[in-house]
């Protein structure tokens, strides 16, 4: 295989796993190579500018986590977003194409077909049927938010207020806990909501 170089790869065509979609609705198709601002940034204006009511994101392969990452971002950006996950295989061609071919020799190209895992994610302003496979409600902290009279806060600015935050990595993680224990509690509203009671609403 060593002479051989990939020329293209490209991926069956499938409809999305999702029933009763607006034919309109946007597909963001996440590749290994996307910019996740560059996604993010499209993503919002649909939903934002347009107006739409729902998106789904779609990648396979490597760019499984990346989908994932833009999902979680825009659900904590918009708030209030219904989820439903599908996973499933998907088929992908990968044409090889030999670069020093023997004389009389075999074919130039090869064509393998791989199966790599897919996942596609809608996400929806409008309630979704919570009884179907892969649903997730709207996150409980936008609600506790609005309940406590924050709604009027730019949910996309940097307060933490209500807002999960992004998993930290275990160091980081370490020093936020270090921090807590020297912040006296009037000040810990800023905190993780995961590790504390609620004792400070």
């Amino acid at each position: 295989m060593e002479n051989f170089r990939k020329v293209r790869t490209s991926e069956e065509e499938s409809p999305l796993p999702f029933p009763d979609l607006p034919p309109d609705v946007v597909e963001m198709k996440v590749k290994e190579g996307s910019k996740i601002r560059n996604l993010m940034n499209f993503a919002m204006a649909q939903m934002e500018l347009k107006g739409s009511r729902q998106i789904v994101f779609s990648g396979c392969g490597r760019a499984v986590t990346k989908t994932i990452t833009c999902v979680e971002i825009m659900k904590r950006k918009l708030g209030g977003l219904h989820q439903v996950t599908k996973v499933r295989y998907k088929t992908l061609l990968e044409v090889w194409e030999n670069q020093d071919p023997l004389p009389g020799g075999p074919a130039q190209n090869l064509t393998v077909h791989k199966n790599v895992p897919s996942i596609c994610i809608l996400l929806s302003r409008d309630p979704l049927d919570p009884n179907q496979t892969g649903y997730q409600p709207p996150e409980p902290q936008h609600v506790l938010g609005t309940q406590l009279g924050e709604a009027g806060e730019d949910m996309s600015s940097s307060s933490t207020k209500g807002l999960k935050r992004p998993l930290p990595h275990p160091r980081e993680e370490l020093l936020t806990k270090k921090l807590q224990v020297q912040v006296p509690d009037s000040l810990r509203g800023s905190g993780s909501t995961d590790h504390q009671p609620d004792h400070h609403h």
